[in-house]
Formats: C-alpha cells, structure tokens, sequence
C-alpha cells in the first residue's frame, strides 16, 4: 500500500494532539508569554535551542523508543500481518452505515466495556482513498516496529468508543466510523470535514512493563516536538516549579 501525504496536523493524530493538549497546556501558554515579552530583542535565546540541549531530547527519544521497542516487540509481530488490510473504501457507503466492527483476530483477554478506557491500543488510521492518516508504526510504508501506543484513558473519538465496545485485549478488530462521530465539522482531516475514518486497533492491558515504556516513549516524543520549536521542556518545567515554590 502507498502512504500518501494529508493536510494534517498533529491535533488530528487520535492520541497525541490530546495528551499533548493536556500535558503541555500550560507550557503553550508560558512560552506563548516568553515569545511576546521578548518580541523585540535580538539575543539568542530567540533563536531556539543550543546544539547541546537538542541532542539531549534526540538521544533521551532515541533511549525511550528503544525500550519500547523491545516491550511492544511481540505485539508488534502479531499485529503487523493485518496492516494488508488497508484498503480504499466507498466514503459514501462508510458514512451511511454508522460504526461498524470486524474482527480481523478473536482476543483471549478481558472484553472492552462500553466508553472504557482502561486499555492500551496499537493502530492504523486510514482515509477512504487508502491514505494512512496516522499509526503506532515508526513508519507506514516499511514498518520494522511500533513507535508509540495508544493511551486510551486520553481520550479518543466517539466512534472509536463504539466501534471497540465488545473486543477483548489481544485481538485486532477493524472498525468504520462516520464522519459524524469521527472529527465532524470541528477538524479538518482526509482532505475534509465529516470524512469517515477506518481503523485497525489491537487493544492490549495497561500493565508493565508496557505501560511505562509507552508512556515514556510519547513523553519523550512530546518533548522532542517541542524541542524542535526552541522550547526547553526540562528547564521550562524547573522554571515553573521554582516559580511556584517561590510563591507560597
């Protein structure tokens, strides 16, 4: 299957743009202060991050990827073979016909419960004409591993809820979601609004070590994007816990 490239940004990505919403809020905000209030000086600390310090966020990526790597090597290998089942689909048809689910691999583990969160999940995120939109691989034409997992206590979009209401942990279920209960009119995504949005979803347990080294790797990732933008997340967060010490 050919990747092709969306118009999207990463607040479309089904996890990341939301937990980077609620971790990183305040951060937005701070640095949004700091670029305002030294709009008219010339120094360097406008210019971005040293070469030291992006190092240090490319290499604490590089550590957490490859623990995570490791933890996810085995669902990694189960899931994979599914990835062929990506194909071009009739938007008209997937947006008439509500959520609808198929399961690609029967789970063994406990069944996900209706609006429950309390699972970690592995996915692929395509568009009617075939365009992976986003995915937990490192990459989506030549895969060699996952790259991140999904957190689904973050929040997810409604028909994701739906869709994967009666899956067990383990298995790997397709599920079609209309337009209406993907992103709607709010945000923009396969080259428009209220398109329907098909996945592929393993959902497996929260438990460690996977738990931790997820975590860690989509941390780490948050902290590398912002990084690429001249914002040091380690010392921006020592500024603010000192701030706040200071203040009591």
């Amino acid at each position: 299957m050919e990747e092709k490239q969306l118009k999207t940004s990463t607040g479309q990505r089904v996890a990341i743009g939301i937990i980077a919403a609620i971790m990183l809020g305040s951060i937005i905000a701070s640095y949004a202060a700091i670029i305002v209030g030294n709009s008219n000086k010339s120094d360097s600390s406008n210019k971005g991050l040293s070469e030291e310090r992006m190092t240090h966020y490319e290499d604490n990526y590089a550590e957490k990827l490859a623990v995570f790597k490791e933890a996810s090597r085995s669902d990694y290998e189960k899931f994979v073979p599914y990835a062929s089942e990506v194909k071009a689909y009739n938007e008209t048809s997937a947006n008439e016909s509500g959520v609808r689910s198929r399961d690609l691999l029967a789970g063994t583990g406990r069944e996900i419960g209706n609006d429950d969160k309390d699972y970690l999940a592995y996915y692929i995120g395509w568009c009617a004409d075939e365009s992976i939109f986003d995915s937990s691989f490192d990459s989506n034409t030549n895969p060699t591993a996952f790259a991140n997992a999904l957190d689904v206590s973050a929040g997810v979009i409604e028909g994701w809820y739906q869709g994967m209401t009666g899956a067990k942990l383990g298995g790997v279920r397709e599920i079609t979601i209309p337009g209406v209960l993907a992103y709607g009119d709010k945000t923009e995504i396969c080259g428009g609004y209220n398109k329907p949005l098909k996945f592929i979803v393993m959902p497996v347990a929260a438990e460690e070590p996977l738990k931790t080294a997820a975590a860690d790797v989509n941390m780490a990732t948050m902290m590398l994007q912002y990084a690429s933008y001249g914002m040091d997340y380690e010392k921006e967060m020592a500024s603010q816990s000192t701030s706040g010490t200071s203040g009591q």
